[in-house]
């Protein structure tokens, strides 16, 4: 595994005391803003996630919305460095008896044992915490053999006037807690220097194709120094 967040590509991510802020603002009108926006990814990448293990870790839970596109075949973990964002999923969460945990933890330092999940779930987060690379180091750490990370998240747009409006925004757009102009080819550098890590897929979804589920597998046996 490595750590990029030093390289110049890394030099805009958000501070983890900026993005606390911003959620914090974020709470009360998250769910009427995100839910239309979000839904058609959010149950595509649910579906996917359901079909892919029963032990399931959600960084960046914040409200909970996801939590009901569980079912009982699975055993769901909710995580949110913004305890607003938590106090309204654990809210949410009182009637949905898969859910097992919901915690105010930092995606950074997660407080789980090396491979205690078959899944873990990102949802619009990745390009929003300071250090992408050390949070899918994480997230890779508590994946267990065989295992699926799922990434869902607009990322930049390469090309046409899409691109861009995106870097014309990024400097307002990340002071209020969003990133349009994080690239994708940081995923893949950070796939490809993760011995066992492999892209399994990454495919459009959302309004005008405009987000992407990404699935990253870790492979079945031992890593390389296990």
């Amino acid at each position: 595994m490595t750590d990029l967040a030093s390289s110049p590509a890394a030099s805009s991510d958000p501070s983890t005391a900026v993005m606390t802020r911003a959620y914090r603002l974020w709470a009360p009108l998250y769910d009427a803003v995100c839910e239309p926006i979000f839904l058609a990814a959010r149950l595509q990448a649910a579906g996917i996630a359901r079909r892919s293990g029963r032990r399931i870790l959600e960084i960046g839970v914040g409200t909970g919305l996801s939590l009901g596109d569980y079912d009982d075949g699975n055993e769901v973990t909710g995580i949110d460095l913004s305890p607003e964002m938590i106090a309204r999923a654990r809210e949410r969460a009182r009637a949905l008896a898969h859910v097992r945990t919901l915690a105010l933890m930092d995606a950074h330092d997660l407080a789980f044992e090396d491979q205690t999940f078959d899944v873990v779930v990102a949802q619009f987060v990745i390009t929003l915490v300071q250090h992408p690379e050390r949070v899918l180091d994480e997230a890779f750490r508590v994946t267990a053999p065989g295992g699926t990370i799922i990434l869902v998240n607009h990322f930049r747009s390469e090309h046409g006037l899409a691109a861009g409006f995106e870097r014309l925004v990024a400097p307002l757009a990340h002071r209020v807690g969003l990133r349009p102009d994080f690239p994708f080819p940081r995923i893949a550098a950070w796939i490809a220097a993760t011995p066992g890590a492999s892209l399994l897929s990454r495919d459009e979804t959302g309004p005008l194709g405009s987000f992407s589920i990404v699935r990253i597998g870790r492979q079945a046996g031992p890593l390389q120094g296990e």
